[in-house]
């Protein structure tokens, strides 16, 4: 298991960058235990920032570019399976943090309505198995014209 949240606080050799994952690893943009990406980047120091930006090999950007950027690089990684939580698929903020390990208050309360499930968050995510070199299962027609990719059973071809 590797999580992207802890890749840019150490140098080349830190497990949870991208380059030193082995096939068999599960790659999280982050847990439901960590800041939304935008959360984490905006606390970030400023060196670490910039090694998030020189990581992606692009010039730096607005912390509302970040969970996107991080989420491409965990699905264009080797990692077998690739997972993003809501809130950076949503690209949210603190505002949509699910739980602050060690605080008693506050937690688990932030709730996806509906009307967030139509954002173009969702067309990214589709898009994103053919942009990162990753296959997909041919989507078949749900009722009402919508479509649904279906992961393939663990173990199965």
């Amino acid at each position: 298991m590797r999580v992207l949240q802890f890749a840019f606080d150490g140098g080349p050799d830190n497990p949870y960058l991208p380059h030193n994952y082995v096939p068999n690893t599960v790659v999280y943009t982050g847990t439901h235990d960590n800041p939304t990406k935008r959360e984490s980047f905006d606390e970030l120091p400023g060196e670490q920032r910039q090694a998030v930006w020189d990581y992606l090999k692009r010039s730096p950007g607005q912390s509302g570019e970040v969970a996107w950027e991080l989420i491409g690089l965990a699905w264009s990684s080797v990692a077998t399976l690739a997972i993003a939580p809501l809130q950076d698929v949503l690209n949210l903020g603190g505002e949509a943090r699910m739980n602050a390990p060690g605080r008693a208050e506050d937690n688990w309360r932030w709730r996806c309505t509906y009307e967030m499930l139509s954002t173009p968050g969702f067309e990214r995510l589709g898009e994103l198995p053919s942009s990162s070199g990753r296959s997909s299962v041919p989507r078949r027609p749900l009722t009402g014209g919508a479509s649904v990719t279906r992961p393939l059973p663990i173990g199965r071809p």
